[in-house]
């Protein structure tokens, strides 16, 4: 078996600790767990992050950016409301489909709250510079419309809140949802 370059094994971090930060957010994932799944050791992890915080800030980056690039490939060429439904049917695919990465999303919303009350800004000030890249993605397709901006996002933090607390996919709660952004299976 070929050996990893330090970039794949970067990668490989950046993986397991998406998992692990999902699962137990900032202060409930030990550095030591991301190294077991990984298969390193401790100090090999810290050659290639310097800390956990920065461990965290690459999965969460990761996470966003991955959200980004989804919704502009599910747009692509497309415009106003076919841009729409296929962002959202991509979304709300994606978060059926992989879970964590719902909660990984809800966990670096967290760890901002948390750190911006202890006064460190710098989990703040990347989530928001990846937001509105997320926001930037989504303006153009939706006709460069604000009020569409919004209403999209905004609906896609409704859908999270609701994933999140586990609304089956029939449950009433989805119906004023369009039906693109409705989780898999859900009934109108």
């Amino acid at each position: 078996m070929a050996r990893m370059s330090a970039e794949e094994r970067r990668e490989s971090v950046i993986r397991a600790a998406m998992a692990e930060f999902a699962q137990s957010g900032y202060h409930g994932t030990s550095t030591d767990a991301i190294a077991r799944r990984v298969g390193v050791s401790q100090p090999y992890l810290f050659r290639l992050f310097p800390g956990k915080k920065a461990i965290f800030l690459a999965a969460a980056q990761r996470c966003l950016e991955d959200t980004r690039r989804l919704f502009e490939e599910a747009a692509g060429d497309l415009k106003g409301e076919e841009a729409l439904h296929a962002m959202a049917a991509a979304y709300t695919r994606l978060i059926a489909e992989e879970p964590e990465r719902l909660q990984m999303q809800l966990q670096t919303y967290l760890a901002v709250s948390s750190a911006e009350a202890a006064g460190d800004h710098e989990f703040g000030e990347m989530v928001r510079r990846g937001w509105m890249e997320l926001w930037d993605t989504v303006h153009l397709p939706l006709g460069a419309d604000v009020g569409e901006t919004t209403t999209f996002l905004a609906y896609g933090m409704l859908i999270n809140a609701l994933a999140a607390m586990g609304f089956p996919p029939d449950h009433r709660v989805w119906n004023g949802l369009y039906v693109s952004a409705r989780v898999q299976g859900a009934s109108g």
